[in-house]
């Protein structure tokens, strides 16, 4: 009997396949916190300012954009992806409820938007980067 699910367990799992597969969900999911990392660094005040207005303290700023940034360069080169994983998993779930909690539909978008990306952080953080990950190379 045909099942899909086991036709793409066996064309994903492959070495190769897995390998490449890996390194591009780590690409996808860094590429949201370095972008939005170095936003905040070029556009300083407004990010502070916008912070300050929501209530949270713009003195949070520096962390934030080292978190995002410095999370997301670590999720793609693969480096303490795993603890990456987990501070960009929590980090992502505190600015949904911070940030996206109102009741636009925009808003409630990008709070489901978050609460995918911490599962899919959470996710990397109990499988790991993969091989081809500065980890990989460390630990071996």
């Amino acid at each position: 009997m045909f099942n899909p699910n086991v036709v793409v367990k066996n064309i994903v799992m492959q070495t190769g396949v897995e390998n490449v597969v890996t390194l591009i969900a780590r690409i996808l999911m860094a590429y949201i916190f370095i972008v939005a990392g170095w936003g905040k660094l070029t556009a300083y005040s407004a990010t502070a300012g916008y912070m300050e207005a929501m209530g949270v303290p713009a003195a949070l700023l520096p962390l934030t954009i080292l978190v995002e940034f410095g999370g997301g360069l670590a999720l793609l080169f693969g480096f303490q992806a795993r603890f990456a994983a987990f501070g960009l998993g929590v980090f992502s779930i505190l600015t949904a409820f911070i940030f996206h909690g109102a009741d636009d539909q925009a808003q409630q978008i990008n709070f489901m938007k978050n609460l995918a990306m911490a599962g899919g952080l959470f996710y990397l953080m109990l499988y790991g980067a993969g091989r081809l990950s500065l980890d990989h190379k460390i630990e071996n």
